[in-house]
């Protein structure tokens, strides 16, 4: 099977540029979240951890 989609994947013109792309989207969105992590405020996260600890934000659920 791996020589299947070998074959089929050779055939096709500038298939090297979808690894690039998903590989840049991939690096782009961790350095993002990484980023995004280091400046978010410690209020927003502590805020953010609490929540489902919160007994007045908690919604009855009747079974």
């Amino acid at each position: 099977m791996l020589k299947f989609v070998k074959g089929y994947m050779e055939s096709i013109d500038g298939v090297a540029t979808y690894p690039m792309i998903s590989l840049l989207i991939f690096f782009i969105f961790f350095v993002g979240l990484f980023a995004w992590v280091f400046t978010a405020s410690k209020e927003h996260i502590k805020e953010m951890s609490e929540i489902p600890l919160d007994k007045n934000n908690q919604q009855n659920i009747d079974l």
